[in-house]
């Protein structure tokens, strides 16, 4: 039997991102699950409480005799508890015989995910969890306890510790413990009690969960070491796009400068993430600054990132010189995507790592959904009055340029949903998250799509000594390339702006315009002199 915390959060959007911030100033711990005063609920007939779930590898050293509460062997996985302490309302305390030495029971279970099932009665067909008389007579449980049905090849687990009440004291303190961890799984803490005058009890201290290279939960240790791949695979790119900007610096457009923006952002978000997860994993909290720093990088990237977008697919620098009226609302937008954004990486960031309520991380994805298909529309519905224009002006180079754009967008949106797909299939089937070790592959996935998609433009808007094939000119609407495509003799006004677009210009383009005027003057030799005006003709 399964059971859950619901914690039914309810926040407005409007200040949620104020509270959150700060609540999370006080609380951003991880591995390290705090419990302050938190209250027991009812299921079926028992009281229950969750104390934490992660995933957990085996120890790499097990059952030594060295290994304490306070000076666990390097290497060891293990739970630890630290100062848990069991209240229990005045009421329930006064009932109770100052002679008697027990009380009132709290049992503490731990328990890995596959194991689910031998909690509770379910064995027994019955959906009671806690031991009745009944039951206690045929032998199965004891009365007054949780129904747990041992496992055979490992008669140990699930493990469970009972913490009594004595004589008419309202606090109990649970003596120093550790767990250590024989076999990789996800693993579940629970805080349970049958008796019903322990209704309204509270549990305060914390537990400690740590894997055997550090206190980094195992859905999330993969991710340092990506980070640092990434935090390398940025520099790359910073490295030869730098060397590219300095060989090139005199023929540099304004868009180069928002490129290099977003890779050096990049670079910034990658080392910083790396950095927080590096520091979390030695610690076991979350530093409050550097994640802070992390998730503010990460949501300015993320905003100037869909910007860069879209103002490359309005044609910005390449058939406008500037975005003209609309761009207030294309700031507009960049800002309300950036506090949206800013409150989900937030929520998702800081605080427990799985105390969080779907409904309340709900609240916070639908505006940065709804945001992302807004910046979708706009970017692809630019993309088609952008290539409508340039192919009424037959710009071929220019055209060719945004037709290969257009097509490495179109196949990363479909990536996109394809991936969202198969994260939505993947969190539906897997709702006690099992699959952990692969849970990191998901966010790892957006990271590098959004890699690639920067490559991609890098690439096509490289700087190079002919930065006329994309950047905007004044003689945009004449064709430079089709004027070798036709067969009429050129004007002198036409001539007049080859020179002026092309100059003392080498590049292919120019050179082929330059012979085809030259073939064509050559061909209608000299012309003769216009007749004389009537006035001096001869009569």
């Amino acid at each position: 039997m399964y059971f859950w915390s619901g914690s039914g959060w309810k926040v407005f959007y409007v200040v949620g991102f104020l509270c959150i911030c700060n609540n999370f100033i006080v609380n951003i711990d991880g591995s390290i699950h705090d419990y302050r005063n938190e209250v027991f609920t009812r299921q079926s007939n028992a009281f229950f409480f969750h104390g934490g779930s992660e995933g957990l590898y085996a120890s790499k050293h097990l059952y030594s005799s060295d290994s304490s509460p306070d000076k666990p062997i390097k290497g060891n996985s293990f739970i630890r508890f630290e100062s848990i302490t069991f209240v229990r309302p005045k009421e329930s305390a006064s009932k109770q015989n100052e002679m008697q030495q027990k009380t009132g029971l709290v049992e503490v279970i731990i328990l890995e995910v596959k194991e689910r099932e031998r909690i509770g009665g379910s064995f027994l067909k019955t959906n009671l969890i806690c031991c009745t008389h009944n039951l206690s007579k045929e032998g199965y449980c004891s009365a007054g306890e949780v129904i747990i049905q041992k496992n055979l090849d490992r008669p140990e687990w699930p493990k469970r510790f009972k913490i009594f009440f004595e004589a008419t004291n309202e606090e109990v303190l649970m003596n120093p413990e550790v767990v250590e961890i024989d076999r990789t799984g996800m693993y579940y803490l629970y805080f349970m009690y049958c008796d019903p005058q322990l209704e309204g009890t509270v549990i305060k201290g914390r537990t400690v969960w740590k894997n055997p290279d550090g206190y980094l939960p195992g859905k999330m240790a993969p991710l340092m070491t990506f980070f640092g791949l990434m935090s390398l695979a940025y520099l790359v790119l910073g490295l030869a796009w730098f060397v590219r900007f300095v060989q090139f610096w005199k023929d540099i457009i304004q868009l180069h400068y928002c490129i290099t923006v977003v890779i050096a952002l990049g670079m910034c978000e990658m080392a910083v993430w790396y950095f927080e997860y590096a520091n979390f994993n030695s610690t076991g909290s979350r530093p409050m600054g550097v994640t802070l720093w992390a998730v503010t990088f990460t949501s300015v990237k993320k905003t100037l990132s869909r910007l860069l977008l879209l103002v490359v697919s309005m044609g910005y620098g390449v058939v406008r010189p500037t975005l003209g009226g609309i761009t207030t609302r294309v700031l507009l937008l960049g800002l309300v995507y950036f506090v949206a954004s800013e409150g989900l990486e937030l929520f998702e960031n800081l605080g427990n790592i799985n105390d969080f309520s779907g409904k309340a991380k709900l609240f916070f994805v639908l505006p940065v959904a709804l945001l992302d298909a807004c910046f979708i529309l706009w970017i692809f519905s630019s993309l088609s009055t952008t290539l409508e224009k340039l192919q009424m002006r037959k710009n071929l180079a220019k055209l060719e340029l945004y037709r290969k754009f257009t097509n490495s967008l179109a196949v990363c949106v479909l990536l996109s949903i394809a991936w969202i797909g198969f994260e939505l299939y993947f969190n539906a089937t897997d709702p006690l998250s099992e699959l952990w070790q692969f849970a990191w592959i998901i966010p790892a996935f957006w990271t590098l799509l959004s890699y690639s998609l920067l490559v991609v433009i890098c690439v096509l808007w490289a700087p190079s000594r002919n930065p006329t094939r994309y950047a905007y000119s004044e003689g945009d609407d004449f064709d430079e390339e089709g004027v070798s495509l036709t067969s009429s003799v050129i004007t002198g006004d036409m001539a007049t702006k080859l020179d002026r677009n092309c100059g003392s210009s080498l590049t292919p383009t120019c050179v082929r315009e330059r012979e085809s005027s030259k073939q064509t003057k050559e061909e209608d030799g000299p012309r003769p002199p216009p007749p004389p005006p009537p006035w001096r003709q001869p009569i």
